[in-house]
């Protein structure tokens, strides 16, 4: 008669979230701050925001025409290529199909690139700023967006990898060609869908 002790075993595997991507960990409370760049001081006064390129004619909205616009929120989850992953977060901003919506795209604009007043440059098909996918975020939890995570306005990406959310965004400039962004230039996948691991060129 054979027999073994409790707990013999192993312990039981926990269950995955479904919500956390391959190779991912929930970060939890936590918001791990992560950048390439110094954190710049903002004027909202001075702040704004162009949309240039493959436009029939460029438009810059300063802080109040941003404000005035129609805004919404995201309720949802953002992955950070570092492997964190944070779950529920809630912003609030503007759809960027809002802003499309008020200049007339060229035909043959393919990309963008997103440049922050810093300098940072990252790049993404047109077709994942639009459709409901992307916003210029300035609240997080109810309140302004916290300067080091990009405040007074950041882009926001959740469907890709968190390095595509450029912190203090200032311009979008239409493309007819991909452009790579600082990130992409130094080996970072071009496209960034967490759930197929793209992190790096080659993934």
């Amino acid at each position: 008669m054979s027999s073994f002790t409790r707990g013999f075993g192993g312990r039981a595997r926990r269950e995955r979230d479904p919500r956390l991507p391959p190779g991912q960990y929930d970060t939890g409370a936590d918001w791990p701050v992560l950048t390439a760049e110094v954190t710049p001081h903002f004027t909202l006064d001075r702040w704004s925001f162009t949309l240039d390129g493959l436009v029939d004619r460029a438009k810059t909205w300063t802080w109040a025409d941003i404000q005035a616009l129609p805004s919404s929120d995201y309720h949802g989850d953002i992955h950070c290529v570092t492997t964190w992953s944070k779950f529920d977060t809630h912003f609030h901003g503007i759809s960027l199909d809002v802003l499309l919506d008020q200049v007339t795209i060229q035909p043959e604009a393919r990309f963008i690139l997103a440049t922050s007043t810093t300098g940072y440059t990252t790049n993404m098909g047109l077709d994942d700023i639009r459709g409901g996918k992307a916003w210029l975020a300035w609240e997080f939890g109810g309140k302004p967006l916290p300067r080091e995570h990009g405040g007074p306005i950041r882009l926001l990406v959740p469907h890709l990898y968190f390095w595509k959310s450029a912190k203090w965004v200032d311009r979008i400039t239409l493309l007819h060609a991909d452009e790579p962004g600082f990130w992409e230039r130094n080996g970072y996948h071009d496209h960034g869908d967490p759930w197929t691991e793209q992190r790096y060129q080659g993934d």
